[in-house]
């Protein structure tokens, strides 16, 4: 299973259709409340994280990465991507535990590569 925070409906359907296709289970996660309820009913591999939707992305790498996690919840991968212009947003989500930090235009290349490797540990 796979997560994942998509700060538009692009970007949704395309992760969700990719993932479809490779025969993997994708579900979104929009706040923090999402994010609880998934972790309670299944153990996701990994979350990918849009940082254009930089609150909410930043805040449940707080949640998965900070004390209060359990050791299941931090082996979740997380990955984040951002437009190569927000540098800054992309430190700030290495700095908060992203175990990936990609550019957009990487991970839009290479989203069918990133869900089977994600997924594969």
């Amino acid at each position: 299973m796979i997560l994942y925070l998509a700060a538009d409906l692009l970007w949704a359907t395309r992760i969700k259709a990719t993932a479809e296709s490779l025969g993997l289970a994708a579900r979104p996660v929009r706040t923090l409340d999402m994010l609880e309820a998934r972790l309670a009913d299944t153990q996701p591999a990994a979350i990918l994280l849009d940082l254009e939707a930089p609150d909410a992305a930043l805040a449940m790498l707080a949640r998965l990465r900070g004390p209060t996690a359990t050791d299941r919840e931090r082996a979740i991968r997380t990955l984040a991507w951002s437009p190569h212009v927000h540098r800054e947003l992309m430190e700030q989500a290495r700095a908060a535990g992203a175990d990936e930090v990609l550019p957009r235009g990487a991970f839009d290349r290479n989203l069918p590569e990133i869900l089977t490797k994600l997924v594969a540990g």
